[in-house]
């Protein structure tokens, strides 16, 4: 069961992979300055989270509007993020949670997928800029996808 409304969000620092090589992306640079969606997916390359972070990709504006980044959390590494985001053109920030300390703060861990191992269970948080958790779902299988209207409803109504 995900991590609860009104906790204060698990910060972390994860690898990132983009032009210019590895960069740090850190939650809590975000507090004071923007909301922050958090996506966990399951697995690179797979049908369900290319056509997820891809729709996001597609209406970012209407997160930037809200003034909200929104960062996308795997367990694959950032080299195979890059190379995923390069082939299907997702334009949001992909972390790579490798040593899965994220999702087991969150507490979003998929045990034993596919009998791949543990990845990270399909959740999504909205974060508000003082770094509490506004909302919070994970869905019910690895195939549904979260309530993209409700996480935008919650943005909504922050400042």
């Amino acid at each position: 069961m995900a991590i609860k409304v009104g906790s204060k969000a698990p910060d972390f620092t994860l690898k990132s992979k983009n032009a210019t090589g590895l960069v740090d992306i850190k939650l809590s640079e975000n507090f004071g300055r923007k909301n922050t969606v958090l996506l966990f997916v399951p697995a690179a390359f797979t049908s369900v989270c290319t056509k997820e972070l891809c729709d996001v990709s597609a209406g970012l504006s209407q997160y930037s509007k809200l003034n909200a980044a929104v960062i996308g959390i795997s367990v694959d590494s950032p080299f195979a993020q890059e190379a995923w985001a390069k082939q299907e053109k997702i334009g949001i920030t992909l972390a790579s949670d490798l040593n899965k300390s994220v999702i087991k703060a969150y507490d979003v861990v998929f045990p034993n997928l596919a009998g791949i191992g543990d990845t990270a269970a399909r959740a999504a948080f909205v974060i508000d800029k003082q770094g509490v958790i506004k909302y919070a779902e994970q869905t019910p299988t690895p195939k549904d996808v979260p309530d993209f209207n409700a996480i935008q409803k919650a943005l909504s109504g922050l400042k």
